[in-house]
């Protein structure tokens, strides 16, 4: 506890960009994977083809390399600087889109055939039936595994301590500069990461499954 307490500002800095890293690049993850599943189910080639490459591409890459290219690559291109902390967030929703895509792809496979042929017949073309139709039918069949995803980018934020990004998984290496314990440090790292997942996420993913199971 004498390690929590005597370091508490480590911890609150290096959680609160925790938790902005995972909440900007939860969003854009969300956004972007909701586009790359609609193309992979798209009825034109080239959208499925772009889809797939992307998925397959980026999901089959390690984070650390996908990381490094924003925080040490990027810079060398002549392009405009983001920052440590926003190549991170461009680096983490690249990365989770693909597998945020590839749950809501499992949703969308689960709405039966007659609900986008029944739009096609009354004139909806792939667009509207997409967003109007199969998409708010798939997001409730998709949480758990969705949300499992979310958990992983939770815990994936801590690949960003080795790029320059003061956030939770950099607190062992101050930890070490001001010579306390790592032990207990990195215990206290785990059970807040803990606290998080189950006090914050996990109620989340309930309360959306019980809300829209009534909705149903």
């Amino acid at each position: 506890m004498n390690v929590l307490i005597d370091n508490s500002g480590l911890f609150v800095t290096g959680f609160k960009n925790t938790g902005i890293l995972f909440v900007i690049s939860a969003f854009f993850a969300l956004i972007l994977g909701t586009v790359v599943a609609g193309m992979r189910v798209s009825p034109a080639p080239a959208m499925r083809a772009a889809g797939t490459l992307y998925v397959n591409a980026v999901r089959n890459t390690p984070l650390t390399l996908i990381l490094a290219f924003f925080a040490l690559g990027y810079p060398k291109l002549g392009l405009p600087e983001i920052g440590f902390m926003n190549a991170a967030i461009v680096g983490l929703s690249l990365y989770t889109a693909t597998y945020v895509s590839e749950a809501i792809r499992s949703g969308i496979n689960t709405v039966a055939v007659g609900q986008s042929e029944a739009a096609r017949a009354i004139g909806l073309p792939f667009m509207q039936t997409l967003t109007l139709i199969v998409l708010p039918q798939a997001f409730r069949s998709v949480l758990p595994p969705l949300f499992s995803v979310f958990i992983a980018l939770l815990k994936n934020t801590t690949v960003a301590a080795g790029f320059s990004v003061f956030e939770a998984g950099a607190i062992r290496a101050y930890l070490s500069e001001r010579g306390e314990p790592l032990l207990p440090g990195l215990l206290w790292v785990a059970v807040i990461f803990v606290v998080l997942v189950l006090g914050i996420l996990t109620p989340l993913q309930r309360y959306l499954e019980k809300k829209w199971r009534v909705a149903r």
